[in-house]
């Protein structure tokens, strides 16, 4: 009965040992608990709402193949959100000038992704992380959160408006 045991144990141990044996490569779907099965919720762009035309008399030609009034523009949207002109893309010098008035830092792609690729090596999941696969993403990222509410408190002690914010709940909040 004891041998029955010891075995069972001994199999249980060599099966957490292999388990914890990771494959290489890029941590990065596997930290964040992603799997290459289902949809991308981020690629599905929900279109602009309709608008009606001014006079129904005088609409313009269809353009087959071409922009639709409520397909998504976040880039022109982005410039216009900005101060740039609409339609004027990523050509407007006067918008990429006020976006590096402080100057720019070349390669700042490559040294984010080597920044991140360590952070995700320091933070790898754990034996029992992998076996239960949790996410260990909020983890790996903690020391980069901010929390919403003690910072929009911080806004409103320095005077700052936050309209986006909902309103204070307390009288003597800002």
């Amino acid at each position: 009965m004891r041998a029955g045991r010891g075995i069972a144990a001994g199999a249980l141990v060599a099966v957490l040992a292999l388990s914890a044996c990771g494959r290489g490569g890029d941590d990065a779907p596997r930290l964040m608990n992603l799997s290459a099965q289902g949809p991308d919720e981020f690629a599905i762009l929900p279109s602009k709402p309709l608008e009606m035309p001014p006079d129904i008399a005088h609409l313009p030609p269809p353009t087959p193949g071409g922009r639709n009034l409520t397909d998504q523009t976040p880039l022109e949207d982005a410039v216009v959100a900005l101060g740039g002109r609409p339609g004027a893309g990523g050509t407007d010098a006067a918008l990429v000038g006020h976006a590096a008035r402080h100057g720019v830092e070349p390669g700042v792609r490559e040294v984010l992704a080597a920044e991140d690729l360590e952070i995700r090596r320091a933070n790898r999941p754990r034996l029992l992380e992998r076996l239960v696969g949790t996410n260990i993403y909020p983890r790996a990222y903690s020391r980069q959160t901010v929390e919403a509410r003690p910072e929009l408190e911080r806004w409103r002690a320095a005077g700052r408006r936050t309209p986006a914010a909902p309103p204070p709940t307390d009288a003597g909040e800002r």
